[in-house]
């Protein structure tokens, strides 16, 4: 399954589609407490197919206005629901949360029901009351998106998303193969994470991190303190939260723009790639802001993805395996070694190692 996305133009018209978002979020509150508390009258857990029934009887009672949303929608809607629950119950995760209205904020229409796609046109058909005929009708609504590129094979269903800032993105889902196998090298290396170099290769190569959020610290103080002079929920509060949060999509775009090119630019050079499973958590706790800069997680699940796509071999150690105490060329261990060693001479061969590097070639031989 291949995701293409692309952004919705702002238009006056894309009210519609945010108060189909908080219309849908009716539902997701409405089915979350009423599981709880069927479970707090000692009843079963109702399924999918049984959400979809009560569903249909409080359309026509209850909750009226429900019968304009989107039938699609709402059953992938409560298929969501069900499936984190199974979840839940397979121990796999905690119990579901009943998400904030500002933070529900998405929608997928499954298959070729309720919308349409023609060129750079995206057609949503919402139900609308005529008053005139007492039915309903069908209002087609086209929104026009970037389309920088075409996607290939079927498309198996859409997902409408607004973001922190309040752009809606279209996501195509679609069944293309992601295959795109590079040309062999011969080449293996292993990568060593760091705070000072972000990458250490085990060919003595270092890559630093251009720490794009580092950058932006004097426009995000300066955002923040004007924030917090203005009137909570006031317009002026609003938009100074979208200009903060414009500002903070910009770094995670840039982080991910070369998070990308990097692992391009790896896989190319290498047939196998090793790293090792570091405790990211923990490490935030001890260095905070500096770690979350860094993204070393993104980076990773961007290089598992390149490495099934070009036919490269992916390899990760253990967190508990140990690789920056023996030495790599005879596996010795120096157990005086501290943190603030960066350079140090094996007692036993006599070797001299630079830490990050001698830590790389003990990822790549671990892996």
């Amino acid at each position: 399954m291949r995701t293409y996305k692309y952004q919705i133009r702002e238009t006056p018209k894309n009210k519609r589609i945010g108060n189909l978002l908080d219309d849908m979020w009716q539902v997701h509150e409405y089915f979350h407490k009423w599981q709880r508390q069927r479970y707090k009258d000692g009843l079963s857990y109702a399924n999918y197919n049984a959400m979809s029934a009560h569903l249909t009887a409080i359309k026509k009672i209850t909750y009226p206005h429900w019968q304009a949303l989107p039938s699609q929608a709402i059953q992938s809607e409560l298929k969501r629901i069900d499936a984190a629950y199974q979840q839940f119950f397979k121990k796999l995760g905690g119990r579901p949360n009943i998400k904030k209205r500002h933070k529900f904020k998405s929608i997928t229409f499954p298959g070729h029901a309720g919308w349409k796609l023609k060129e750079n046109r995206l057609i949503l058909s919402f139900r609308k009351w005529d008053s005139g005929t007492s039915k309903w009708k069908f209002d087609k609504v086209p929104y026009t998106f970037h389309k920088h590129r075409g996607f290939k094979r079927t498309i198996r269903c859409i997902t409408i998303k607004r973001d922190t800032v309040g752009t809606y993105w279209l996501y195509v889902i679609t069944d293309a193969s992601t295959t795109d196998p590079y040309s062999p090298t011969g080449e293996s290396v292993g990568i060593d994470f760091g705070l000072e170099t972000y990458l250490t290769l085990s060919n003595g190569e270092k890559i630093q991190s251009p720490h794009y959020l580092k950058q932006s610290l004097k426009t995000l103080r300066i955002l923040h303190k004007s924030l917090s002079r203005k009137v909570r929920g006031s317009n002026n509060w609003w938009r100074c939260v979208r200009q903060l949060a414009r500002v903070y999509r910009h770094i995670a775009n840039q982080r991910k723009d070369w998070h990308w090119k990097l692992v391009t630019d790896l896989c190319r050079r290498f047939d196998t790639l090793a790293v090792e499973l570091l405790n990211l958590e923990g490490m935030k706790r001890l260095w905070g802001r500096q770690v979350s800069d860094l993204s070393f997680g993104q980076f990773v699940e961007i290089l598992k993805f390149k490495c099934i796509k070009h036919h490269r071999e992916f390899c990760q150690v253990g967190q508990w395996t140990p690789t920056t105490k023996p030495c790599s060329d005879c596996g010795s261990p120096n157990h005086t070694l501290s943190l603030s060693d960066r350079q140090w001479i094996c007692p036993e061969c006599g070797s001299h190692h630079d830490r990050d590097v001698n830590a790389a070639r003990n990822i790549l031989r671990a892996a």
